[in-house]
């Protein structure tokens, strides 16, 4: 199985307002980016947002290690998704996201691995920057309209 590193990262402007997220995946010396945005949205919904279109943008089983600075998708990942497909996500926040997680992740192995957000983590910067600038950008193209 191949091994992908997957960093994520969300953005809301507002929380709830603007929202943007990427991931970046690398796998050897290949590297792919992966963003967009939405409005309305929260950060929790963005910052799991890009952990589902990475991996969507993964075309065969992998091994993926998530590297987030968000407790909500880590812990989720990690600790509280098992619990919460055993009660159809009865009383968890963003179950719609959390199920679309499920589906694209169950041919994988994933694990997901915490960093402090905004403490010179290279890829969480980057990814923090290019989530910030997606949401940025549809701000922008509402005002415009």
């Amino acid at each position: 199985m191949k091994q992908v590193h997957l960093y994520s990262d969300g953005s809301s402007l507002g929380n709830p307002g603007f929202g943007g997220y990427c991931a970046i995946l690398k796998f050897g010396a290949y590297e792919k980016i992966v963003c967009g945005g939405q409005n309305p949205a929260t950060n929790n919904q963005m910052e799991l947002k890009a952990v589902i279109e990475g991996i969507k943008a993964i075309k065969e089983p992998c091994s993926i290690t998530v590297t987030s600075d968000s407790s909500y998708v880590v812990k989720g990942i990690n600790e509280w998704l098992e619990g919460w497909i055993k009660k159809d996500f009865k009383k968890v926040k963003n179950p719609e996201l959390w199920r679309e997680y499920k589906a694209v992740s169950v041919k994988h192995k994933v694990f997901a691995i915490w960093v402090k957000g905004h403490a010179g983590h290279q890829e969480n910067e980057k990814c923090d920057m290019i989530a910030r600038g997606e949401a940025e950008k549809l701000q922008k193209n509402e005002r415009m309209h």
